[in-house]
């Protein structure tokens, strides 16, 4: 049996650590995972019922969930199960803003700083990540996402960040990963794209 302490992480995080977890099992065995949230408890378990485990979970007290895997096989994780399928181009992800989604702007920061991680965390990784308007801070000195970017440079994944978009908000002096492109080679860039994620 594998244990997964998840207590105190945020998302993705007690998902991600779960896959591995279930990665290393290689076959059949037991996950047992500690979360203190109910999200952790769905996100977990819908990821771990998807890769085909059999899921129970109790809670132990307000901020303590045990989450107890079965797998009879090795995992199938859906981004895995992906790379199977035919492709005509790549996976290219277009973030437009320093936050995800509307509503509450500073909860939308927390998202796509979450998000880039996760983008970071997945088996098959997009082949570039491309950054304009408000996202093109997020290249930029300051940045609270410039670790995750920079580990996913290093994977090889192409980061490119509008020129217009850094002139505009006078950041041209302060990338700080990737490289400055154009509006032809973005467009170039997604039209070229099998998938193409937009958080």
């Amino acid at each position: 049996m594998i244990e997964v302490n998840a207590i105190g992480n945020a998302c993705p995080i007690p998902v991600i650590k779960t896959k591995k977890a279930l990665s290393e099992l290689g076959g059949a065995g037991t996950v047992r995972v500690l979360v203190d949230n109910e999200t952790a408890v769905q996100n977990v378990t819908k990821m771990a019922q998807s890769a085909g485990g059999k899921v129970t979970s109790e809670k132990e007290s307000d901020n303590r969930f045990v989450i107890t895997i079965e797998m009879a096989k090795a995992p199938v994780f859906a981004d895995e199960a992906a790379e199977e399928a035919p492709r005509s181009g790549d996976t290219v992800v277009a973030v437009a803003s320093d936050r995800m989604g509307s509503g509450n702007d500073e909860l939308g920061k927390v998202l796509i700083k979450s998000f880039i991680f996760a983008v970071s965390q997945l088996e098959k990784l997009p082949k570039t990540m491309i950054f304009y308007n408000g996202g093109a801070t997020l290249t930029c000195e300051g940045s609270p996402c410039l670790e995750d970017l920079k580990n996913l440079e290093k994977e090889g994944v192409e980061i490119l960040t509008c020129g217009t978009c850094l002139d505009y908000y006078n950041l041209k002096e302060k990338l700080s990963v990737g490289s400055v492109s154009n509006m032809y080679s973005i467009v170039e860039k997604l039209a070229g794209a099998a998938h193409i994620i937009k958080p």
